[in-house]
């Protein structure tokens, strides 16, 4: 799938005027008072650009070179890189890898489960991954903890919104929040 990284933006920057809350990704992340965080598949860079505004070490990943473009002219002075999360290794670990906007969804079929485990690898020791998207989309939670589980990672909480909504069965929408397990996968 090919974005129009300005495209993308313009309508943030638009629902932003108008009032609506664009933070809410950033503002749930928080919550786990991290000190870096991985934006994976960061798009236009929303939210590593709220993190960095407040105070966390932020680096931007997405497989787009029209979204990473738009992020460089956003942030210059943050860290964008342009490359596939499912076989990326960046060097270094976050105590938060977050994918916010769906991106698990826009990732054909066949690579969840290496993008689950390219976002697992980077995971710092007591971190965790933060995951959110439409669960109307063909891709299920039980797949999604499946892969989630065969990297290594256990379920620490699920919601329905960004806001803490509590999680419900049948509802459109989850954000999931992941952990390395103490037991080995198999």
């Amino acid at each position: 799938m090919n974005w129009d990284g300005r495209a993308y933006q313009e309508r943030f920057d638009k629902l932003e005027a108008s009032g609506a809350d664009v933070h809410g990704e950033a503002g749930f992340v928080i919550r786990w008072q991290p000190s870096s965080v991985l934006d994976a598949g960061c798009g236009t860079g929303r939210v590593a650009r709220e993190l960095a505004r407040r105070g966390v070490d932020t680096v931007g990943v997405d497989l787009d070179r029209s979204m990473i473009e738009t992020a460089r002219s956003l942030a210059p002075d943050l860290a964008w890189v342009l490359g596939d999360l499912a076989v990326i290794d960046l060097g270094r670990r976050f105590d938060v890898v977050v994918m916010a906007g769906n991106v698990p969804i826009f990732a054909p079929a066949e690579t969840r489960a290496a993008l689950v485990a390219g976002c697992a690898h980077h995971i710092a020791p007591g971190g965790c991954l933060i995951s959110g998207f439409q669960l109307d989309s063909g891709y299920s939670l039980d797949s999604y903890d499946e892969h989630c589980r065969r990297a290594g990672l256990e379920g620490d909480g699920r919601w329905a919104t960004w806001s803490g909504a509590p999680f419900a069965e049948g509802g459109g929408y989850a954000v999931s929040v992941h952990k390395p397990s103490a037991e080995p996968t198999a």
